[in-house]
């Protein structure tokens, strides 16, 4: 793979399940060595884009290229090369631990035994237990651990953290995804839970609906996305601020966020009747501005944001 091409590429990706279409003409690409976070609502196509990614579902148009593999034509050949861990893993319950670890590594020609065995110490998974009788959790970290033990160059991870305990949800964070950062690995990380993910991602997608509201570097999005507060002059309107993303009143004064600062200042110093207080977001709040923010109070339709 040519170390300058992407890790992952996806050109307006169209799916469609009979008449229903879910993913909308869908384009991004993942650098090498980032850790990509994939957000969106339940329903958005997170899981869809994933399966297209891994062929195991067939799309109706666009292009998917995964370590530069055509994923409609060599989807086995990148399943040898990714680690996948899916949001609801199916495994054999009559196997033991020890049994299903053994069994799935005959399947990879770069599994490292010596891997597994440390990663199922560190998860604290008794290797003659019954995959049958494993918690949720539990079942999540045996899963986690078939995704990574044979060292693949790209882990795909569908809401990693479901099902686990907050103790262990903040220790896969802290360990794993920066064991996988400090090797190179690149990991495409889909999740709901972005207080989360906002530590260790450091590019993200947010999807809605099928399509890609914004795609961005995490701190040039933080850098960029702003909560102003201000009161109003007489006769001025919000309409002519640039890329108004929510707005909501708050007595007589106009909470609103802007998706680029630097570009809507201007035009929010001209509406401001005596200046502005501007406030930082979280990946959370900036999320919930771009999916299901409010700029009616601007006279602003929901598609006014920019791309």
């Amino acid at each position: 793979m040519n170390q300058d091409e992407p890790a992952i590429r996806i050109d307006d990706l169209t799916k469609s399940y009979g008449r229903k279409r879910v993913l909308e003409g869908l384009s991004l690409s993942v650098p090498r060595g980032s850790i990509f976070g994939f957000v969106g609502l339940n329903g958005a196509g997170k899981t869809t884009t994933i399966q297209c990614l891994l062929g195991l579902q067939r799309y109706q148009g666009g292009e998917c290229r995964v370590l530069g593999l055509d994923a409609a034509r060599q989807s086995l050949a990148i399943r040898q090369r990714v680690g996948y861990m899916a949001e609801s893993q199916k495994m054999y319950d009559f196997m033991t631990v020890k049994q299903i670890i053994h069994w799935v590594g005959r399947f990879y020609p770069t599994w490292d035994d010596s891997l597994a065995a440390a990663l199922c110490e560190q998860m604290q998974l008794t290797p003659t237990d019954k995959v049958g009788v494993l918690s949720k959790g539990q079942t999540s970290k045996l899963a986690l651990l078939l995704a990574l033990a044979h060292r693949p160059e790209l882990v795909i991870l569908d809401d990693p953290t479901l099902g686990l305990d907050p103790i262990a949800r903040r220790d896969f964070m802290r360990d794993v995804i920066g064991q996988l950062q400090s090797r190179g690995v690149t990991v495409f990380f889909s999740s709901h839970l972005l207080y989360e993910i906002e530590p260790v991602v450091d590019w993200v997608c947010i999807l809605h609906e099928g399509k890609a509201l914004k795609i961005s570097r995490t701190d040039a999005l933080r850098e960029s996305v702003k909560s102003v507060m201000l009161r109003p002059r007489d006769g001025s309107s919000l309409a002519e601020v640039p890329g108004i993303l929510d707005v909501q009143q708050v007595d007589r004064r106009v909470s609103v966020v802007v998706e680029d600062l630097n570009v809507a200042r201007g035009a929010l110093d001209r509406c401001s009747a005596d200046g502005l207080e501007i406030t930082d977001l979280n990946l959370d709040e900036i999320f919930e501005a771009y999916v299901i923010g409010r700029r009616e109070l601007a006279g602003v339709g929901p598609d006014s944001a920019s791309d």
